[in-house]
């Protein structure tokens, strides 16, 4: 079966040939690209896609390599020795599995997600590069070697906040997620708004490239925000005309708070809207 998106995901040629090649070469999914053009969601429309089940392993800055495997409890088997607990004499009862071990240890393979892999530490992706090489790992402490029963498909998503090692991308089946142009865009606001009017449509999306496109901006509003913004205008009733007639002395669009996302950004549009207005004087 081979992933051709979904109906609720827009998916480019290129993405699905990338999703269809690290299946096929059963390597990590490497997938980058701005915030907001849908990384996270792709393994779980994959998921539902391919008809597999999806295990999600968020990381953070403080997550460990280790902790994708498994974590040794020894403070709480202190204490159960302490209150004279028979269940101390089995370590397993100590061991908390990892997102790895249940996507090893699946019936049938999963897809599992590492999710903004350059949170991490950088040491992070090289600790686990013969765990999803060779799929297996070994538990110290009980002596278990926890191998996979069926090789998951893995996909492992990226913001670029840091270079990651040559020996984890040799590793990899690597896509960049390209900003979608006008007409993949609409496509996509059809999918998430069906009822929307197609007027209204190409107004939003004329106003959404035209901000994006402001020299010195510092956050670019992404796909997502895009959809917030275009709900709203729907709640807001607002038409197509009135998009297309707003006031060009402001420059900031209608609930620019679903676009702009930090006060800088905000104050360049009403510096530009101050330049605009002296000019015109």
């Amino acid at each position: 079966m081979k992933f051709k998106g979904t109906d609720s995901y827009v998916a480019t040629e290129d993405l699905m040939v990338a999703v269809n090649a690290s299946v096929t070469l059963e390597r990590p999914l490497l997938v980058k690209g701005e915030p907001g053009t849908g990384k996270t969601v792709l393994a779980r429309e994959v998921a539902d896609a391919l008809g597999r089940n999806l295990i999600e392993w968020h990381i953070k800055s403080t997550t460990k390599a280790q902790q994708g495997l498994y974590e040794y409890d020894a403070v709480s088997r202190l204490r159960d020795s302490q209150l004279g607990d028979s269940k101390v004499h089995d370590i397993a009862n100590y061991i908390k599995r990892g997102k790895l071990w249940d996507a090893f240890e699946a019936a049938k393979p999963p897809v599992l997600l590492i999710d903004e892999i350059d949170k991490a530490d950088i040491e992070f992706p090289n600790d686990l590069l013969l765990e999803l090489d060779r799929m297996e790992f070994h538990v110290y402490e009980t002596g278990q070697t926890i191998k996979a029963k069926a090789r998951p498909a893995v996909i492992i998503t990226s913001n670029n906040e840091k270079e990651l090692p040559d020996a984890f991308l040799r590793r990899c089946f690597f896509h960049y997620i390209r900003f979608p142009d006008a007409d993949t865009m609409a496509r996509i606001v059809e999918v998430h708004y069906p009822d929307i009017k197609k007027n209204l449509v190409r107004e939003a999306l004329t106003l959404f490239y035209e901000v994006r496109e402001v020299p010195g901006l510092k956050k670019k509003p992404s796909t997502s925000e895009l959809l917030d913004w275009i709900k709203l205008l729907m709640a807001e009733d607002l038409s197509a005309d009135q998009l297309r007639e707003r006031d060009t002395r402001k420059l900031l669009p209608p609930l620019h708070g679903a676009l702009l996302k930090n006060e800088q950004d905000v104050h360049l549009f009403e510096r530009l809207a101050f330049l605009s207005r002296r000019e015109g004087r």
